[in-house]
């Protein structure tokens, strides 16, 4: 594991504006810098970096945080990678701190096993441009699929020779273990009796082209590779088997060089093979993935779900496989996600059809014949169904099935209404049905040990409950961050002690003071014991707490490099939307805007009031539901009436503070 203090120094040299000035164009903006989105197409710039509190915003989708989470959101590194990347750009010693001897080992069996398979890249890279069988053969093909050479190198294909163990003793005479040649798939290891070392070893991917896999990360996972002689015997294609780094199933080819533009334009194309693939990057179009063959898994959609969540589907003119493949469509769906899916014309695949026309036609083809799942469904099922009655009921059961699948219930009664439409049948059956499969889930699901749910409108309102109290827990959090080491006057209203009235009716007097706002802050808190519902706000306002302990004053910076990245982002979202006003220009368009420096006082008693006040709702709420079952009812119907008076004073504090 990385060392803190490799950490500390990385957060502590690696500059914000450096790093994201090299993947996007800055300008300065007074103090701070801005741009043009990196995440989302726009023409006026709502990306900023501010190099004084070392954090960048962008405003036009939301994200934000430090120096790290712009590389774990751009580049899609892990914290780790992301660390490492930083510490080489800046020549910081990686420290290591002590694991367990289980740990080392399982680190370097994956590091082992990520070198091997770097070796065997370059490897097969070289002969392929190097040697006179891999042009000959490997060079060749490719060249006859019409990739260009930077197109080859991109992908970073090569060849591995027609022979037995060519490979296997070239990585062997290299100094790399054959424990890990075998664990890659790279090597096969068999038993030979007749063999002075009691084994026989031969490369898996002999006479075959090689197709690289990558990580997000850009990390070599294991290979694809086609065979090109006419041994019918031997699988078209064969990828690399599961191990401790490369699971088929978790990983989609195309995924490091696409993730920038399926980020960038919000969509993601999804294909079958590695040719199409490199054939669409080839034309121009690079947020293209392949599922490598495989029936789609609901891991490799949580991937594309990372970047996007919009996915079209491209299948080739082969109806049959185009069945097959529809079942993907339900886990798409499954997930939230929105899912087009469009055909090429018979005898093309994207492969195929990229080569044919040019990069104009292509974006053309693929956005005007780009359809509704729906749609799809209905076209291509409707050829079997016709005049049959029971398979045109068997289609619609189907297609309501898929929108089943859907968790947003406004999607569910807009794809209802288009069934409806295309299908000539009337949206009451087509509910109908969708109920009976809804109630069907719920009596699987009753049969689970699941907590019992609450009436509908009781979670509405509890969630508005929780919403509003996370808003004044995040302008708490937000105060302390900005301005809890700054001294004001504060002017409060409090209860006239030489009144005689009854509490309720006392007049309200007027009082100044001054305090350091954390500290305000603070014992109000510490008076009405109130503890934060929000996990992040609780250890944000905790560890302030501590901070104001120890160094008497609020540091943010410790916040904006905190370890738990969630911490980071949303402190950062909340520094950061106090720039945004700048963006603007305001002040050249000669609009004054307010300095909230000038009314710190009545935000803080502001944010603490209404905080309150949404508690004693709350309480209040509870006291009411309690009432029914209440032997003493007289007495809970006295403390509602006392809190309902808190809640009206407190009404009053927030009308009368200055």
């Amino acid at each position: 594991m990385i060392s803190r203090n490799t950490i500390d120094s990385v957060f502590e040299t690696a500059r914000v504006e450096e790093v994201i000035g090299e993947f996007v164009q800055l300008k300065k903006a007074g103090s701070n810098f801005k741009g043009l989105s990196p995440f989302s197409d726009e023409r006026t710039p709502s990306f900023m970096v501010s190099p004084v509190k070392q954090i960048w915003k962008d405003f036009s989708t939301g994200k934000g945080g430090n120096v790290i989470s712009f590389l774990m959101e751009h580049e899609h590194y892990s914290y780790p990678e992301a660390i490492r990347y930083l510490a080489k750009k800046y020549n910081i010693e990686i420290e290591e701190t002590e694991q367990t001897d289980e740990q080392k080992q399982q680190a370097d069996e994956r590091e082992s096993m990520f070198l091997v398979s770097e070796f065997a890249r370059d490897y097969f890279q070289q002969i392929l441009w190097e040697d006179e069988q891999g042009k000959a053969i490997g060079l060749t093909y490719f060249k006859e699929r019409g990739f260009t050479d930077e197109i080859i190198r991109k992908f970073q294909l090569g060849y591995s020779l027609n022979e037995w163990d060519a490979f296997t003793n070239e990585a062997l005479n290299k100094g790399y273990n054959l424990k890990y040649l075998e664990s890659t798939g790279l090597t096969i290891v068999k038993q030979d009796l007749l063999s002075a070392t009691g084994t026989k070893q031969f490369d898996r991917f002999k006479g075959r082209v090689m197709f690289p896999i990558h990580s997000m990360s850009g990390r070599v996972l294991g290979f694809g590779g086609r065979i090109l002689g006419n041994d019918k015997k031997a699988a078209k294609y064969l990828n690399s088997p599961d191990s401790e780094i490369y699971h088929k199933s978790n990983i989609l080819y195309g995924i490091y060089h696409a993730k920038q533009s399926i980020a960038k334009l919000d969509n993601c194309y999804l294909v079958e093979g590695y040719t199409d693939v490199i054939s669409f990057h080839q034309s121009g179009i690079d947020n293209v993935v392949a599922s490598s063959g495989t029936a789609l898994t609901e891991n490799q959609i949580r991937l594309i779900n990372r970047l996007t969540k919009n996915i079209t589907i491209l299948f080739d003119g082969d109806a049959a496989g185009i069945r097959a493949s529809l079942r993907g469509i339900d886990l798409i769906l499954e997930q939230g996600m929105n899912v087009k899916v469009l055909s090429f014309p018979d005898g093309d695949d994207p492969d195929s059809f990229a080569k044919k026309v040019s990069t104009n036609e292509l974006k053309e083809y693929l956005q005007n014949n780009a359809k509704d799942f729906i749609n799809f469904k209905v076209s291509l099922l409707m050829k079997d169904a016709q005049d049959d009655p029971v398979k045109k009921a068997g289609l619609i059961r189907d297609i309501v099935v898929s929108i089943s699948k859907i968790p947003d219930r406004i999607q569910q009664e807009v794809y209802i209404q288009e069934c409806s439409r295309i299908m000539s049948i009337s949206e009451e059956v087509l509910f109908n049905e969708l109920a009976q499969l809804d109630k069907k889930e719920q009596r699987e699901a009753s049969k689970k040990p699941v907590a019992k749910l609450a009436p509908k409108l009781q979670k509405t309102s509890q969630a508005k409950e929780i919403d509003e109290l996370k808003k004044y827990e995040r302008e708490i959090i937000k105060i302390l961050l900005l301005y809890g080491n700054k001294e004001v006057e504060f002017i409060d209203y409090v209860t006239n002690d030489e009144a005689t009235a009854e509490p309720e009716t006392q007049p309200l007097k007027k009082v100044k003071f001054t305090n350091v706002i954390s500290r305000e802050i603070y014992l109000n808190l510490q008076d009405d014991e109130v503890e934060f519902t929000d996990e992040n706000f609780k250890q944000i306002y905790y560890e302030i707490i501590h901070q104001l302990n120890q160094e008497k004053a609020v540091i943010v910076d410790a916040f904006v490099n905190h370890p738990n990245i969630e911490i980071a982002n949303m402190v950062t979202n909340i520094l950061m939307d106090d720039e945004k006003h700048s963006l603007s220009n305001w002040e050249k368009k000669d609009i004054i805007v307010k300095s909230k420096e000038s009314v710190l006082s009545k935000m803080v008693l502001d944010a603490i009031y209404n905080l309150r006040r949404v508690l004693i709702e709350q309480k209040i709420k509870a006291l009411i539901s309690e009432i029914e079952k209440e032997e003493q009812r007289e007495q809970v119907l006295e403390t509602v009436v006392n809190y309902t008076g808190l809640k009206q004073r407190l009404f009053e504090r927030l009308n009368r503070v200055i």
